[in-house]
């Protein structure tokens, strides 16, 4: 798999609209700026700042990262700062191509500062490919701190091919600010992937809901730990549902406190196999039972 297919499937084949860093086998390939969004390399440590101005809108910044090598660790540090007024996507994620028999791995730090009354929808993909013995490590950490009247809309995916990852979020919402969090992931033979989600909820009226659909295949193991606290008169909704395929294994831990009497808080997890009566549905239109199964997990996964 070459270098273009690989940033395809990580941008989902997003034009280039509005800035754009693209960084290969741990070094900068290509950058692009204007006169809304800069980025500039860091001085201290690998990563760059992306800095967004007042009122800017109708703009998409893209950050993909890809490695088509093995017996790499690249670790990156990407610090936005979303100026005030503004309403933009921004698409991160990573490609990896191991087939060789050392590890690759790309552990990238992302924290959002989101300006008063901004819009951010984030979108962040993550892909493995390669028939190497060498792993292939996806370790992705997002914070963000939302100002007042902020908005965030945070979108992760991660369908097979990775064979490890550890992903962590941690929000603050200050009044008034608003965060969706949507989380798809699939593993299947020996992977391994867990979440973690940490969120506070310190303005009166923030709200946040976090939401969780995963598959586990053949041997795998997945984990989903929520911590969600609610500090202010605020709502939050939690949920994580799970299909098990074969002896994979799953874990939900959705906590939240309130430490306020005026937080409002749910939490739900459900886990199990595919259920009887969809497949048996699917199977009286002709299908086999792998298309059936194939048929339901792709649309739990939508």
């Amino acid at each position: 798999m070459d270098q273009k297919e690989l940033l395809d499937i990580v941008t989902d084949n997003a034009e280039y609209i509005g800035a754009y860093n693209i960084r290969v086998n741990g070094k900068l390939l290509e950058r692009s700026t204007n006169d809304f969004v800069d980025i500039i390399s860091k001085k201290d440590k690998d990563g760059i700042d992306i800095i967004v101005k007042d009122n800017t809108v109708n703009q998409t910044i893209l950050i993909p990262v890809i490695l088509t090598k093995g017996e790499i660790t690249d670790k990156v540090y990407n610090d936005f700062y979303i100026g005030k007024n503004c309403d933009i996507k921004i698409i991160a994620g990573c490609g990896v191509d191991n087939c060789s028999s050392c590890t690759s791995e790309h552990d990238g730090i992302h924290s959002f500062y989101i300006g008063e009354n901004s819009k951010v929808k984030y979108i962040e993909r993550h892909y493995g490919h390669g028939d190497g013995a060498g792993k292939k490590i996806l370790n992705p950490v997002t914070n963000a701190v939302l100002e007042k009247n902020s908005y965030m809309e945070m979108v992760t995916t991660q369908i097979e091919g990775v064979d490890d990852s550890k992903r962590i979020t941690n929000a603050t919402l200050k009044e008034n600010a608003s965060m969706v969090i949507n989380e798809k992931i699939m593993t299947n033979l020996n992977q391994k992937a867990d979440s973690e989600f940490n969120v506070n909820l310190n303005g009166e009226n923030s709200k946040a809901k976090v939401s969780s659909r995963v598959v586990a295949k053949d041997e795998s193991n997945q984990s989903f730990y929520s911590n969600v606290q609610g500090n202010n008169k605020c709502f939050a909704h939690v949920e994580c549902d799970a299909i098990i395929v074969g002896n994979a294994k799953v874990s939900s831990v959705p906590k939240i406190v309130a430490n306020c009497p005026d937080a409002s808080l749910v939490h739900e997890a459900t886990i199990g196999k595919i259920a009887g009566e969809q497949l048996l549905k699917l199977l009286t239109l002709g299908l086999s039972e792998s298309e059936a199964e194939k048929e339901i997990l792709n649309g739990f996964l939508k």
